[in-house]
């Protein structure tokens, strides 16, 4: 048995290694992830109908235990990225959406209904202040990309202020990002942060899921 472990860890080793220096995710890290319930968020109750079907569906995913899983966009291999993620919740909900951060932000701009921002470096920003629950929210420089202009390169969906303690959360999947000083890796409920000025990473733009309200 102890012959049989050893090989696999060292696979997994491998990938997060290889992950690490790629830019990316740690895809096979032990799967850690949070959940919250919808009576937790301050604006739930007020939410239209569809916005809290939304919520309720990836918080829902949040209770499945899955993983980071990069290329995957279903549950059923265990885990999925954070445009896979996005994506298999909107179609949940009934809101056919592209594959990708990229696309789907392209998408969202087509549409009318991102609010791009630039510098903002806190959550207290006044840009920030339309933010809505049910939101997409946007980032670039998370890790290299190709091609891309802008080099949108992360997804999430904004969830809104927890009654506990007034913090905002976001719902996405990650292999790092952290809830509550926890490190999460999978499908889970995000502290909401932007990055630092002195971070490669910014958040760049943020709005409805169209056709959704």
């Amino acid at each position: 048995m102890l012959k049989q472990k050893f090989p696999q860890a060292k696979a997994i080793a491998l990938v997060i290694a290889v992950s690490i220096l790629a830019g990316l995710p740690a895809e096979g890290a032990p799967v850690s992830v949070a959940s919250i319930k919808a009576d937790d968020l301050v604006e739930y109750s007020k939410q239209p109908e569809k916005i809290q079907a939304l919520i309720d569906y990836v918080l829902g995913l949040t209770q499945k235990n899955l993983g980071y899983q990069y290329g995957s966009n279903t549950p059923s291999r265990g885990g999925m990225d954070c445009s896979g993620t996005i994506q298999h919740a909107l179609i949940g909900v009934g809101v056919s959406v592209p594959r990708s951060s990229y696309t789907q932000y392209q998408w969202a701009v087509k549409e009318g209904v991102l609010k791009m921002v630039s510098g903002v470096h806190s959550v207290e920003d006044p840009a920030l202040k339309d933010l809505k629950p049910g939101d997409l929210l946007f980032w670039t420089g998370t890790y290299s990309t190709k091609d891309r202009n802008p080099p949108i390169s992360h997804v999430m969906i904004y969830l809104g202020t927890l009654k506990s303690d007034g913090k905002q959360v976001m719902f996405g999947a990650s292999s790092g990002r952290r809830y509550r000083g926890k490190k999460i890796h999978g499908v889970s409920v995000f502290d909401f942060k932007v990055p630092s000025a002195e971070s490669k990473s910014r958040f760049v733009a943020f709005g409805s899921v169209p056709g959704l309200r």
